[in-house]
């Protein structure tokens, strides 16, 4: 659920006026919202009640200082895939000594900063990784905390491209090989193991794939915890959110008019499947959420340019474009499209909802049905809180979009709008052209 809603005509961020806050900031401009993302964070946190759970929020989501500093006063912990966002959360106030280093490519000079910086924990993807890390602890004259990443080589049955736990993909270590590289870890002077993590993917609508992975990993987990005695066992991130019926899933009754067996997974129905398992373990839990803490936090505000009337198809072209949301042209994703004063006397249009970008990928939504509305009005871009201004480009040299974070009737804008000064700041054109 979310804090997105129709307060009379106008669409409302919590107690803000969507088009206020378009008219003082302009367009494209992403909007946040902090009770949501506090709700998100305290539902996935009591579903796992009576464990010993740390909650490592995925940096990649979104990195936004202001919505990192918003997680961190939650009690929140990080997961970080570079130093790059390990920086944003120390520059956001965030703790380094309770969060997580992930990622397939890990160089010598991130691995240097982490462990200076004191990191909780690395999660390991590779052998040659393992021995990276010793050498450089080493160098430093320390030993660096690991957990191995295991690839259960389960299906979570969800978009190819987000899919990170059958054997087809570079992530983690395979299961049938897990216990021989922790036994390697285990005769590196500067290595200290601590815990053993696995992650299955993304946008995860089922809690079966979670169940499987944890049935496969819980054995192992066992017997690491007998012969090297972990402390945690960190069971990744991937539950979904609701991308159809955005707009009306941040009411109760819609949920509770979602018939059995097609509610979206909800983190309580997360918790209450794999709590069980969990409390035999006997080890702390660490979960790394990230599109499901802020995906249905955001919206992405644009203008309406043009209404395009074509032979047999319409064309609504708006000024946001697939470099400030790249996630249809990238994923074929779906985002709801609404408008920010809803017209119930205004006809339905059906058209293809696009940017100004010169590609034909430039497309945020084909043959959609919306309110009819022309140019100047404002129309949001539900669920477009993860995986938005994070991905974002300067592409055609369009400045990177706007951030505001809303909170209550109170609202900031947290990224000024890009300048094309700042574009150009970091070229420079040689001597020998001149």
């Amino acid at each position: 659920m979310h804090h997105f809603h129709y307060a009379g005509q106008n669409l409302h961020c919590e107690s803000v006026d969507l088009a206020e806050v378009a008219r003082l900031y302009g367009t494209p401009t992403y909007v946040y919202s902090a009770a949501t993302i506090a709700d998100n964070y305290q539902r996935l946190s009591n579903s796992l009640k009576g464990l010993d759970v740390r909650v490592c929020y995925a940096v990649k989501a979104n990195s936004n200082l202001a919505v990192i500093r918003h997680l961190s006063n939650l009690g929140s912990s990080f997961d970080f895939a570079s130093a790059g966002e390990m920086r944003r959360v120390v520059a956001a106030g965030g703790s380094v000594r309770t969060s997580v280093f992930a990622g397939v490519g890990k160089t010598e000079t991130e691995i240097r900063l982490a462990l200076e910086a004191g990191i909780a924990s690395f999660h390991v993807e590779s052998e040659p990784e393992l021995a990276r890390i010793n050498h450089v602890a080493g160098k430093l004259g320390l030993k660096a905390a690991i957990a191995i990443r295991v690839n259960p080589d389960v299906d979570a049955n969800t978009h190819a491209k987000i899919t990170t736990g059958t054997s087809a993909n570079k992530f983690g270590i395979p299961i049938r090989q897990a216990a021989a590289a922790y036994e390697a870890a285990s005769k590196y002077p500067n290595i200290s193991i601590q815990g053993v993590q696995t992650h299955i993917g993304s946008q995860i609508t089922e809690v079966a794939p979670f169940v499987r992975t944890l049935e496969k990993l819980a054995p192992l987990a066992a017997e690491l915890k007998e012969r090297y005695r972990i402390s945690y066992i960190s069971i990744g991130g991937g539950i979904g959110v609701v991308y159809k019926d955005a707009l009306a899933s941040g009411a109760a009754a819609w949920w509770d008019a979602q018939p059995e067996g097609t509610r979206p997974l909800t983190p309580e129905a997360y918790g209450a499947a794999l709590a069980p398992a969990l409390r035999k373990l006997a080890l702390k839990v660490l979960v790394e959420p990230g599109r499901s803490m802020v995906a249905n936090s955001g919206v992405l505000i644009t203008r309406v340019e043009y209404l395009k009337r074509g032979q047999g198809k319409n064309f609504l072209i708006v000024d946001a474009a697939m470099n400030d949301l790249v996630r249809p042209a990238m994923y074929d994703s779906y985002h709801e499209i609404v408008p920010l004063h809803r017209d119930t006397t205004r006809r339905a249009l059906v058209a293809d909802v696009v940017g100004p970008v010169c590609e034909n990928t430039d497309t945020f939504a084909r043959d959609r049905q919306i309110q009819e509305v022309g140019e100047g009005e404002y129309v949001a871009l539900m669920s477009a809180g993860a995986y938005g201004h994070v991905m974002a480009s300067r592409y055609n040299t369009r400045p990177l979009p706007a951030e505001v974070l809303v909170r209550g009737s109170s609202f900031e804008q947290v990224t000024a709008r890009e300048t094309f000064e700042q574009m150009i700041a970091n070229e420079k054109i040689p001597a020998f052209l001149k």
